[in-house]
């Protein structure tokens, strides 16, 4: 077993030990007590001084957090509610696909199309759920409703700013917002939620 790897890895799963790490707050001794209590590993000194390392190195990124939040101060965020993910088979047709989005650009809806090993996933309004049934009706594999788009608008800075999805999945995750779904293009994010989340997301993004 690779203590450092595995205390690392621990830190990374739990985003309020990781930020305290990174502010100093953490008593390596406590926290070490508890890493090897959980992951069962017996040599104390080992894991104390894994989490001291990772802890160095967390400070060391956290040069790159006043990017970050710049970076989000100058960001716009919007939102769009009543949204769904309809999860489908592998093996449709793509000209079907093509079809579909021509007939839901009519609507005046966005589409997005998100193809992956083993499915493909048609995020879209909510009302074009029956226009998607009708043309995948036997390849729907999983329909998930009541879902909201965050759409974040950065500057080109975006992509030479090392951490934000990071910050981000971290900030969702600290407040309880689970992400269904995460899709980019240049300087927009898009971050799938449960609707119910919405105000807590933008809370967490604005504070």
């Amino acid at each position: 077993m690779n203590i450092t790897k595995e205390v690392e890895r621990y830190v990374q799963e739990h985003p309020s030990i990781m930020d305290n790490l990174k502010k100093g707050l953490i008593n390596y001794s406590a926290l070490s007590r508890k890493i090897g209590k959980e992951l069962s590993i017996r040599k104390f000194d080992a894991v104390l001084i894994a989490c001291r390392r990772n802890a160095a190195k967390l400070k060391a990124q956290k040069s790159f957090e006043k990017d970050i939040m710049d970076l989000l101060k100058k960001s716009k965020f919007e939102v769009k509610s009543s949204i769904i993910a309809v999860v489908l088979e592998p093996d449709i047709h793509f000209d079907s696909l093509i079809e579909l989005q021509k007939a839901i650009k009519k609507q005046g809806n966005g589409l997005h199309v998100v193809q992956g090993s083993n499915s493909i996933t048609i995020i879209t309004a909510d009302d074009m759920l029956p226009m998607i049934k009708e043309y995948f009706r036997n390849k729907i594999i999983k329909i998930n409703q009541d879902l909201a788009e965050i759409i974040l608008i950065s500057s080109a800075k975006l992509e030479d700013t090392p951490g934000v999805m990071s910050y981000l999945y971290g900030l969702f995750a600290e407040h309880g917002i689970n992400i269904v779904e995460t899709m980019s293009c240049y300087t927009d994010t898009i971050f799938l939620i449960d609707q119910d989340d919405v105000a807590k997301a933008l809370q967490a993004l604005q504070r």
